[in-house]
């Protein structure tokens, strides 16, 4: 059984730091990219936050979180973290892990594209994360 399971979410005030935890299990950890999104209530699910490709650990966050986000992977635990610091209110929102099988092509292009989201292969339920102003 394939699963994500996203932990570590809860209330912070801003400015706060915050670990978010995805563990994997059920499919090949090193053949996949981990990724996480966020989806505001009553909003649609934004494009990737960051992610994190398991086999080289290179990684890719959007430049509304960039220098704020770090994340990270623990092959041996089969486990993707999101530090998260410096939270701003607009960083309240649910967190997914989502994870998608490595493309052939570039990397890099591929977590820019606009297709990203719709090539995440599995997906967790998310974790909260709210942030007090």
């Amino acid at each position: 059984e394939v699963q994500l399971q996203a932990s570590g979410g809860g209330l912070v005030q801003t400015g706060g730091s915050l670990r978010l935890s995805c563990a994997a299990s059920g499919f090949t950890f090193d053949d996949y990219s981990i990724g996480w999104f966020r989806q505001a209530p009553g909003k649609e699910r934004e494009g990737v936050s960051c992610i994190t490709r398991s086999d080289d650990g290179s990684t890719y966050c959007r430049d509304s979180v960039k220098g704020r986000f770090a994340i990270s992977s623990d092959n041996g635990k089969k486990t993707v973290y999101l530090q998260m610091n410096n939270l701003k209110p607009e960083d309240t929102a649910v967190y997914y892990c989502a994870a998608g099988l490595n493309p052939d092509t570039s990397w890099y292009d591929w977590v820019n594209s606009d297709e990203l989201v719709d090539d995440m292969d599995y997906w967790g339920k998310g974790t909260l994360v709210t942030v007090s102003s």
